[in-house]
């Protein structure tokens, strides 16, 4: 290991546990290493992203970084639905998860090497956030790509929101982001989602070529090009990920995400027409049971549900009879 604070250290050093990180040369290549799972993130993976891209940007020997997905089903898939259950509980948790989110992509965006995204399986929700965080992508080209939050009670508001627009225009965007249909590989090159689509067998190929061209620039003249570059990506994202961060943590509570994260682990859809028949009817699906505004009469519990007919508290009526 070098005795210099700014330089890298071998990858085999850190262990981590739900990444693969390599050096071979000038190319690093940090993996998503939970295919068992689909590559999704989870609190753990993204600290070891982290710390994986700081010592890329420090190591003078890596050029170019290369992130993809373990196996061949899953590039990455987003966020672990099973973690973002137990936040629930704790949505101020959610608030540091997503602290954790958007460091690693901040890091990416500004490793200050050129970045490319190796495509090699679906891309889903917060795994396309990723994708539009490299700098480039090469795709294989049986994957699609995919965003789900309408449908699962999120909003992709850590990336794609911001970059869609920027990448596909304003209209394309929309519906990737309204329709949350499936983006085939072809349809993700036409729109420049993706610079380059081959067959499966000569993705390493294709990526080694690309990696190869990056590594013949100048790197501080590669450097400056990508700041210039991040312009308009940097402004939008500073003036919206803060209050995003807020958002998602705040309404990690709602009926709608949990019906979304539900639905996803009993593998079924959301129950779309129960909310839109409650919010028609004037009901109140915001709340599990009601606005919390009734008060016990017996025991003086305040903040209960409006609907609740006895106390949580003392379990007398809530009518003064």
């Amino acid at each position: 290991m070098s005795d210099r604070l700014y330089a890298g250290q071998p990858a085999e050093s850190f262990g981590f546990q739900h990444i693969r990180y390599e050096k071979s040369g000038y190319r690093a290549t940090l993996t998503f290493n939970r295919p068992e799972v689909h590559n999704c993130v989870n609190g753990p993976m993204l600290r070891e992203i982290s710390l994986a891209l700081r010592d890329a940007g420090y190591d003078d020997a890596i050029a170019v970084l290369v992130l993809t997905g373990a196996g061949e089903r899953a590039f990455c898939t987003g966020a672990d639905l099973k973690e973002q259950q137990a936040f629930l509980a704790r949505p101020r948790d959610y608030h540091k998860w997503m602290a954790d989110f958007i460091e690693c992509h901040d890091r990416l965006r500004n490793l200050g090497k050129p970045t490319l995204a190796r495509l090699n399986g679906i891309v889903v929700g917060g795994g396309n956030e990723f994708n539009l965080s490299c700098d480039l992508a090469i795709a294989a080209d049986d994957i699609y790509i995919r965003q789900i939050g309408a449908s699962h009670g999120s909003v992709a508001a850590a990336g794609a929101t911001q970059f869609l627009p920027l990448i596909v225009g304003d209209r394309r965007a929309r519906e990737v982001l309204l329709l949350n249909e499936e983006i085939s590989a072809a349809k993700a090159l036409e729109w420049g989602l993706v610079n380059q689509v081959v067959p499966r067998a000569r993705l390493d190929a294709a990526v080694d070529s690309m990696a190869e061209k990056l590594y013949r620039k100048l790197p501080e003249a590669t450097r400056y090009t990508k700041q210039q570059l991040n312009t308009w990506r940097d402004f939008i994202w500073s003036i919206t990920i803060g209050h995003a961060r807020d958002w998602l943590a705040i309404h990690n509570l709602a009926p709608e995400t949990h019906e979304g994260e539900r639905s996803f682990i009993e593998k079924r859809r959301p129950d779309y027409d129960a909310l839109r028949r409650a919010y028609a009817a004037d009901q109140h699906p915001e709340y599990f049971w009601g606005p919390p505004l009734a008060a016990c009469p017996h025991c003086g519990a305040q903040n209960l549900p409006e609907e609740f007919t006895f106390c949580g508290r003392c379990g007398k009526g809530l009518s003064e009879d």
